[in-house]
């Protein structure tokens, strides 16, 4: 089974920065497209950034310019790079992925993807 591994939760203050990582395992196609979701208490999940099978990225507006999302080359390991974060960003991140292909309207909505990680929390603070 494939297994995701989120890692790089913390707690900021605003204008600080993170680096979250995705380990996955247990990969069976040759490609997959992964994203990051996040969801605050009394929210719903939300698609943060996504990358999909030829490496092309897609941001919700209030994270671009802020979030840079990449992978490794072995496509395996998934980062998202948050800077200048901001006290509205704190949430529970997960990582997902899917074998599927996908159009680009549906990259960051969670129902689009089958594998999905525990998650980790990010605080930021004001």
């Amino acid at each position: 089974d494939v297994e995701l591994v989120e890692s790089g939760g913390g707690s900021v203050q605003a204008g600080g920065s993170l680096r979250l990582s995705c380990a996955a395992s247990g990969y069976t196609y040759g490609s997959y497209a992964m994203a990051w979701f996040r969801q605050a208490p009394g929210k719903e999940r939300e698609g943060v950034a996504a990358i999909d099978h030829d490496g092309s990225t897609t941001y919700v507006d209030s994270v671009k310019g802020r979030f840079t999302i990449s992978q490794d080359n072995t496509k395996t390991t998934l980062n998202l790079r948050m800077n200048s974060l901001k006290p509205e960003d704190t949430a529970i991140y997960f990582c997902a992925a899917d074998p599927r292909s996908f159009e680009k309207w549906q990259l960051l909505r969670p129902l689009a993807y089958v594998y999905w990680g525990q998650g980790t929390q990010v605080t930021v603070s004001s």
